[in-house]
């Protein structure tokens, strides 16, 4: 049976439609418990990222006057950025987790676990459900009975101090050229929403689509609504804020650095491989997509990419860990 849930993001409330992921009919050619599941989470994504949206700009103070020179917004064309690997360098939960261990919220084995698996998803390309199922029930389990305010401000503490160096340059001056053209542009990520929106809020962007966690009187429950944002769910949550903003999807560009994110990228009209997987890589190649690569020395790094991703995920730890033991915690 359905169930009317409601969701607090930054105090913004967002009202949908749950079933527990199962399937709403019984009809074998109709959407399997994934596909719900991945819709739902696209569903709710886009009513978080547009509710942020709106709280943001009732606290934004008033512009002056629009100059004559300014550029005129482009109100049907947007741009979508994928966050890990292609807005950011590494995987953007990671350098989140490096920076709860050094808070003492995570001990070394979850550190040490998170970076494993994302060794494993960068060497292969590929992402193991049990994988995804594990960090997602670490990451439930993490927040469940703490503040969704608690997660905002951890959010913006760790990007400070971790994310704001990761920003990759190029990819970053490719979101600028959009706003600078009048456009909206929106972050499109399996991160939680609330340290997307810290992201995006810092980058100056439009807004941010991200998992969201259920929530009640401010505190997270420790279920998804939905699914994590991926996939599918990234291209629904995509075309369903395209719908409420009025974008035409063939004027919008989206970029991102996954084979799991051609959904999403299939979904615009114009689709860019960002420091791409071989996947990726190839497809694009067939397809005819921009490919921007802004890592260095790329060609001596495909010899020895496995051992130079597990010294880099292992440095990380090593290095929160090293932070926990000297550095005194603030109060």
């Amino acid at each position: 049976m359905a169930t009317l849930l409601r969701v607090t993001v930054f105090g913004v409330s967002v009202v949908g439609v749950f079933d527990g992921g199962r399937r709403r009919n019984r009809n074998p050619l109709g959407p399997t418990e994934a596909e719900v599941r991945a819709n739902l989470a696209g569903e709710a994504s886009a009513d978080a990222a547009l509710a942020l949206h709106e709280l943001e700009s009732s606290i934004t103070p008033a512009e002056p006057a629009a100059d004559e020179t300014a550029v005129p917004r482009d109100l049907t064309a947007a741009a979508f950025f994928d966050v890990d690997n292609t807005m950011v360098q590494g995987a953007s939960i990671v350098h989140f987790a490096r920076g709860l261990a050094a808070r003492k919220y995570l001990n070394t084995a979850d550190l040490v676990d998170f970076a494993w698996k994302q060794v494993k998803f960068r060497v292969t390309g590929k992402e193991s459900s049990t994988d995804v199922a594990s960090g997602r029930e670490k990451a439930l389990s993490f927040i469940r009975g703490r503040s969704t305010a608690e997660l905002a401000r951890l959010g913006e503490e760790i990007y400070d101090e971790i994310i704001a160096d990761k920003i990759w340059p190029g990819t970053r001056a490719l979101a600028q050229m959009h706003l600078d053209a009048g456009q909206q542009v929106w972050l499109v990520t399996a991160t939680p929403v609330e340290l997307a929106q810290v992201i995006a809020k810092r980058l100056g962007l439009t807004g941010a689509l991200g998992t969201v966690a259920e929530s009640e009187n401010g505190l997270f429950t420790g279920r998804l609504v939905g699914d994590i944002l991926h996939g599918l769910g990234k291209a629904h949550a995509v075309r369903t804020l395209a719908i409420r903003e009025g974008l035409n999807l063939k004027r919008c560009t989206a970029y991102s650095d996954s084979h799991n994110d051609v959904p999403m990228l299939s979904l615009c009209g114009t689709a860019v491989a960002i420091n791409p997987d071989s996947d990726l890589r190839e497809l694009a190649k067939n397809r005819g997509w921009e490919i921007r690569d802004f890592r260095t020395a790329r060609k001596a790094a495909k010899v020895g990419v496995p051992t130079a991703l597990v010294l880099g995920a292992a440095g990380g730890a090593l290095a929160a860990v090293i932070t926990r033991r000297k550095v005194p915690i603030a109060s």
